[in-house]
Order: C-alpha cells, then sequence, then structure tokens
C-alpha cells in the first residue's frame, strides 16, 4: 500500500489509523495497541503522519522525525468539522488525515524534552497553587461558620491562622483548633514546595538567553518568560505576533454578518495559563508605582484615561506578546524607544 497520509486517533491503551493515498482515499483502516504503535510506524514508508495535538502527542512526533516522517499536531478544535455522520474513532482518524492535507490548516510545532520539562514545571506548579488556593477557601469557610470573618488574601489568612492556633482560642472548640493547626502545617508544605519550584524556575531563566531577553520586556518575570518559551518555543509556528495575541485569546471576538461587523469581549482561545500570566504581568505594568516616564508606559496611561483599567490591561498584554514574538523570532533585545519611533 502505497500510503501518503496517516492518521492516527491516539487512545490511552488503543490507536485507530487510516490511510489516504495520493489522491486522498482510504485505502488502509487498523486499530492498534497503544505500545505498538511505534513499531507500526518504524517499519512503514516515509509519509505524512497526523494526530490530534494530545497527551503523548509531541513524544511520538519527535519518533517519527526519527524515522524519516512528516508529523504533523492539529488542534482538535481544527478536526471536528471534517468528523463525517457519527463520531467514532475510525472516523476521528479519517478526519484527521484529511485535515492534514488542507493547505490551509494550522499546525501544533512539536515541543522538544526540555520544553515539556519546563512545562511540568508549570503545570506542577499551578496544581499546588490551585490547592492552596482551595484550602484557604475552606478554611475561611470553617471560621466563617463560627463566626470569625477572615479578611481575603493568603498572607492575612495565613496571619489570622497562626494567631487562632498560637493563642487561646477561648470561642473555638479543640477540635477546630486541631484542625486549623493541621490547615496551618498542610499551608506551610504547600508554600515550600511552590517556592522551591519558584527558584528553580528562575534559575533556568537566568541561563536561558531567550528568556533573559524576554525578561527585558516591562512586565515579563521569570514565570512568564519560562511559560512562553515551553509553550512555543521559538515562535516559529506564528507568522507575525498578533497571530500569537490571537492564540493567547487576547484579541477581540468578532461576530460578522450581512458585512456587519461586531466585537465583543476577549476570545479566551488557547492557552488559558499563559493569558493568565500575561494579563497578571500587564497590571504591574499599569499599576503607578512604576516609572511613568517611558513610552510603553506613557501609552498605557493615556489608554486607561479612554477605556476601563480591564481593558488596559489585555491591551497592555496583548502588546506584551507581540512584542515577546518579535523578541523570540528576530533573537533581537527588547528597545524600550521602538514605540516612540513608530
Amino acid at each position: 500500500m502505497d500510503i501518503k497520509v496517516l492518521g492516527i486517533d491516539l487512545g490511552k491503551t488503543v490507536c485507530s489509523l487510516a490511510g489516504l493515498d495520493e489522491a486522498g482515499a482510504v485505502i488502509f483502516r487498523k486499530r492498534l495497541q497503544r505500545h505498538r504503535l511505534l513499531d507500526f510506524l518504524s517499519a512503514l514508508s516515509p509519509c505524512i503522519v497526523a494526530m490530534e495535538a494530545c497527551g503523548g502527542a509531541h513524544h511520538i512526533g519527535r519518533f517519527c522525525r526519527q524515522q524519516g516522517h512528516d508529523p504533523r499536531l492539529i488542534s482538535p478544535l481544527y478536526v471536528r468539522p471534517y468528523v463525517k455522520v457519527h463520531k467514532n474513532d475510525d472516523r476521528d482518524a479519517e478526519a484527521i488525515a484529511e485535515a492534514a492535507t488542507r493547505p490551509t490548516m494550522s499546525f501544533v510545532a512539536i515541543k522538544s524534552e526540555e520544553q515539556l520539562d519546563l512545562q511540568t514545571l508549570h503545570r506542577a506548579r499551578e496544581r499546588l497553587v490551585t490547592e492552596r488556593t482551595r484550602l484557604i477557601n475552606q478554611g475561611r469557610g470553617f471560621l466563617m461558620e463560627r463566626g470569625l470573618r477572615v479578611g481575603t488574601g493568603r498572607h492575612v489568612f495565613q496571619k489570622e491562622l497562626t494567631k487562632l492556633t498560637v493563642e487561646d482560642a477561648a470561642d473555638l472548640s479543640p477540635r477546630i483548633v486541631q484542625m486549623l493547626a493541621d490547615m496551618a502545617a498542610e499551608l506551610d508544605e504547600i508554600n515550600r514546595r511552590v517556592t522551591a519550584l519558584d527558584v528553580e524556575i528562575k534559575q533556568l531563566a537566568r541561563n536561558d538567553a531567550d528568556m533573559l531577553r524576554l525578561m527585558e520586556i516591562p512586565g515579563v518575570d521569570p514565570t512568564i518568560a519560562s511559560a512562553l518559551v515551553a509553550a512555543i518555543g521559538t515562535g516559529s509556528s506564528f507568522g507575525k505576533g498578533r497571530d500569537l495575541a490571537a492564540w493567547l485569546g487576547l484579541v477581540p471576538r468578532q461576530i460578522t454578518t450581512g458585512g456587519k461587523a461586531k466585537l465583543i469581549g476577549i476570545s479566551k482561545h488557547g492557552n488559558r495559563y499563559l493569558r493568565k500570566l500575561f494579563i497578571h504581568g500587564a497590571r504591574t505594568v499599569l499599576h503607578p508605582v512604576r516609572d511613568r516616564t517611558s513610552p510603553i508606559t506613557r501609552w498605557v496611561d493615556g489608554l486607561k484615561e479612554r477605556a476601563h483599567v480591564n481593558v488596559a490591561a489585555v491591551a497592555m498584554a496583548n502588546k506584551m506578546a507581540r512584542i515577546a514574538w518579535a523578541i523570540l523570532t528576530t533573537g533581537e533585545r527588547y528597545r524600550p524607544t521602538a514605540l516612540s519611533g513608530a
């Protein structure tokens, strides 16, 4: 069989395969156990191997490159329109293969092992931060049921928790005091682990030339720089900075019909974690404590006078993303005066 395009629907245990010939007709269908997939690919003649960008796809994509194949990872959102009639694994594999042949299709860049390692650090950190937030909210709920209102904020809660567990809390039962002490110990352990990951991320950022250049952008810290490099590498998969901003969901969602364009809130597409980091970083640029004499701060201050502060924060995050793409793709450093020259 002369397979030109092989579509693979990756499953946890079983994978469905569909092969297309030069004319786009389906000439091959097969189901394989996942642990046998690499052996099958190594014996296959070089062709286009298309998969959805999901768990394990980047590892298989790197293996395909080693075997001479042309791996193409596609967002599941772009595969869905090519699924015919009822959805099943075989039709999914055929849809993936057909989507890979479209000349206007956008593909996901295959991540290196270093990028995946860095991404793992960020995901572990985000999980710990989520657990910490859940723990704090639960503790505030316990105290509210006993008539004690604690202000918002992690540091405020920790200070109040220490006070309740160290001092003699006459209004609380011994059981709830013990529970609060356990929560305080758990919170201290989570803080220690988050701090350790922050230190590791900062150390990695200091030793990477791309991240060092990114951290020269106002509002970009080691967390944002490392998360961006882990997600997009050199940014070569985006044609321009506007594409990166759109992928992050930092552009207005457009609804156009009958020649009338309507722009509503940001699309919120793409990487939610990165979008959150960029918006938080943008808020630091908006803070009045920072120097307000640079062109970019004067630009955002003028925007705040015309629009809501949240709109200004998203616009600033959009500009940060575009500048970051230019720095990654060109290898140049951040030029603070470039905005005034434009």
